[in-house]
């Protein structure tokens, strides 16, 4: 699991947009504090509060974990382009 956690008020907005994104394409489930989306590189999880958005990417075997990270962020920032660049601080859980 590679998690980081965004300083950010908006948190559940960025959840539901990019849940939202991909559901037409993927699945997808989420709560305003709480989403998954299944992608090929691997299921997405993210939870949000009035501070901060933490994204939990788990990759599937054999996928580009650089890749995998850039996708998300690149999604995220789009819909933070108010707030870029945010802080991504990537780290593998022990």
């Amino acid at each position: 699991m590679i998690t980081t956690t965004l300083p950010t008020p908006n948190g559940r907005r960025y959840l539901q947009q990019l849940c939202k994104h991909w559901s037409h394409k993927f699945e997808t489930e989420f709560t305003p504090e709480e989403g998954r989306i299944d992608l090929p590189l691997g299921p997405v999880r993210l939870t949000a509060n009035d501070t901060e958005l933490t994204v939990s990417l788990d990759p599937a075997e054999g996928a580009d974990i650089s890749r995998f990270k850039q996708v998300v962020q690149d999604h995220l920032d789009r819909f933070a382009f108010r707030e870029t660049p945010l802080p991504y601080d990537w780290q593998e859980a022990a």
